[in-house]
């Protein structure tokens, strides 16, 4: 086993608290999560994305429970990166860290496209301007936030959170008032392969409370504010999400002849559209999926920005990218890498696309966490084995209902890390850390 580099050594300071904990594991997953992935659930699988919704649920709180076990136990940057280092191989432990990476950059290039598109559709002088250089401006803005400490972002994150609720509690309640009655759940006819391709797209909306993991280096007293943090952000989100979604079927299923795989993607269109919400409240609506996705930024970057740390220190990455601020709080050039790796994905690919492959590599990250869980020794186990196994067996399960396409293409960029993991190590026997 590889391990950490000397000039890596300095540990980031321990200032984060629960509540700071829990808006990091909201603000990370109340953005493309509620904003883009439902929408697409809907699109799936019609009024059955109720189901969706709660069998992803069922399944991120089983790989919360599994990753709090081991962030608790084992509180360091890199989450199931460094797991996987610990408790199975170093190979599995790297692809651990490369999918984690590709995930979230995936998500985070998502959150800025969502967020290019949602200002031209609010602002049409906007139209305009190339989505690249929308795309720019905020990754160079929240780069600049993040690059100037965790508290500040703390701080900011508390406040996105507070804004996103506000404005899912307005389009909520607007829906469901259009509404007599509930959804009968008989005007789609049910696919158990469309529901679990929409569960699979689903599960990437939960999987913000990585982000507290990820950065358990960071929090005041980790054994205890993890796992509290994890099961409190995955409840609110399991109650939001379900709200949400009968409001989007509420809004949608009365329509004759109603198509909900043409449906909007956003919820402020869809508001506009098939709603009678005033201006003002799709206006509302809309700006809080904006301020929404530069929340999921701002988490994707502070979380992404800690794995390549990990990876960096055990020389997976160059060491160049282990080194932090002057004053401990960042590892700058890290959120630099980041910052470049989110603009390049962004670049590339539409929304659905780039999500998808969020899912697949998501899937492959938590199959190991929990399947590193399963290897804890008895004393740092704090729930039932058949949590992780569920975890597990769950994770692997959706991974064949990703469409074809994005299956090909996930596996590929396996193989590209593969390659990247070769190549480190070769140069790393060249020159060894002295």
């Amino acid at each position: 086993m590889s391990e950490p580099t000397e000039s890596a050594s300095r540990q980031l300071k321990r200032v984060v608290g629960l509540p700071g904990a829990v808006t990091l594991g909201l603000g990370s997953i109340l953005g493309t999560g509620v904003f883009v992935s439902l929408m697409f659930a809907v699109q799936l699988a019609g009024e059955w994305a109720v189901l969706s919704v709660a069998i992803a649920a069922g399944l991120a709180i089983c790989n919360g429970l599994s990753s709090a076990q081991l962030a608790a136990s084992h509180p360091v940057s890199g989450g199931a990166y460094e797991y996987g280092y610990r408790f199975l191989t170093p190979i599995l432990g790297f692809n651990a860290g490369w999918m984690f990476l590709i995930a979230k950059g995936a998500s985070a290039s998502t959150a800025v496209l969502a967020f290019a598109e949602g200002v031209q559709y609010l602002i049409p002088s906007a139209r305009n301007v190339d989505t690249r250089v929308l795309a720019a401006v905020i990754i160079a803005a929240m780069t600049a936030l993040v690059l100037s400490g965790v508290r500040r972002s703390v701080r900011v994150n508390g406040i996105i959170v507070g804004l996103v609720l506000l404005a899912l509690g307005t389009f909520s309640v607007c829906a469901l008032s259009t509404a007599v009655t509930l959804p009968e759940f008989n005007s789609v006819s049910f696919s158990l392969r469309n529901v679990f391709h929409a569960a699979a797209l689903s599960f990437v909306a939960y999987t913000g409370y990585g982000r507290v993991a990820t950065m358990s280096e960071e929090i005041l007293d980790p054994s205890r504010n993890i796992p509290r943090a994890v099961i409190a952000t995955l409840a609110a989100t399991l109650v939001v999400y379900l709200v949400v979604t009968l409001a989007i079927v509420a809004l949608i299923a009365p329509i004759p002849n109603a198509d909900f795989g043409s449906a909007a993607t956003s919820l402020g269109q869809l508001l506009d559209n098939d709603g009678p919400a005033s201006p003002i409240v799709v206006l509302l609506v809309q700006s809080g999926a904006l301020i929404a996705m530069i929340g999921v930024f701002l988490n994707l970057i502070l979380g992404l920005s800690r794995v390549a740390l990990a990876m960096a220190r055990r020389r997976d990455l160059p060491a160049w990218f282990a080194e932090l601020s002057a004053k401990g709080d960042s590892p700058h050039r890290a959120v630099l890498l980041i910052a470049v790796l989110i603009f390049v994905l962004a670049l590339s690919g539409d929304i659905k696309q780039t999500w998808s492959i969020s899912a697949f590599a998501v899937l492959i990250y938590y199959a190991t966490a929990n399947l590193c869980a399963l290897r804890q020794p008895t004393e740092e186990r704090r729930y039932p084995r058949l949590v992780s196994l569920c975890g597990l067996t769950g994770c692997l399960g959706l991974v064949p209902f990703v469409d074809p396409k994005t299956l090909v293409a996930g596996v590929v960029l396996m193989m590209v890390g593969l390659i990247v993991k070769l190549v480190t190590s070769f140069q790393n026997r060249k020159h060894p850390v002295t």
